[in-house]
């Protein structure tokens, strides 16, 4: 079979302890500083800064930003709520749920992982049922994590139309 592109390796789930801004609220700091963030997830979904920052003011609160996703995306905490939100760029006024806090984002996160690869590249047939297998796995760990247009729903999107068909082991 002719690829696309190449294939690229099995995430691995692993910790990344980043710095923090001298404006980042002491109580998240010491939650960064604790229990880190996700070191990664799948190719560009996430990928955490080497320092969070706090960004002006979306919805009620700042946000603490610690990741990226995407291209543009960027994955931060909201200070008066403590959930984990996607913004879709910096300058964004849009916040969207990914997780009802920064323990329940990496628990989504390993489990995304170790359930990885969600099917093999000639299962087509499988697409809608590893998506559907993936979105229980994730609302079991947080009921919240599947929002409208959220990370994790638009992972599950993705999945489901077999996007994720050329990973393998190098």
């Amino acid at each position: 079979m002719i690829r696309d592109f190449p294939l690229l390796p099995l995430p691995q789930y692993g910790v990344a302890r980043i710095g923090c801004s001298p404006e980042v609220p002491a109580s998240i700091a010491a939650d960064l500083r604790k229990i880190g963030v996700p070191a990664g997830l799948i190719g560009y979904e996430y990928q955490p800064l080497t320092e969070a920052t706090l960004l002006g003011r979306i919805g009620e609160s700042g946000l603490v930003v610690f990741g990226t996703s995407g291209l543009f995306g960027r994955l931060g905490i909201d200070v008066a709520s403590g959930r984990v939100v996607q913004i879709p760029k910096t300058d964004s006024a849009t916040a969207w749920h990914v997780n009802r806090d920064l323990g329940a984002f990496h628990q989504c996160v390993a489990a995304t992982i170790a359930r990885f690869p969600f099917y093999e590249e000639d299962e087509e047939d499988r697409f809608q049922e590893a998506a559907d297998e993936l979105r229980r796995l994730l609302t079991a760990l947080d009921d919240t994590a599947l929002a409208d247009n959220g990370l994790w729903e638009t992972l599950c999107d993705d999945v489901a139309m077999g996007d994720y068909a050329n990973w393998e082991e190098e």
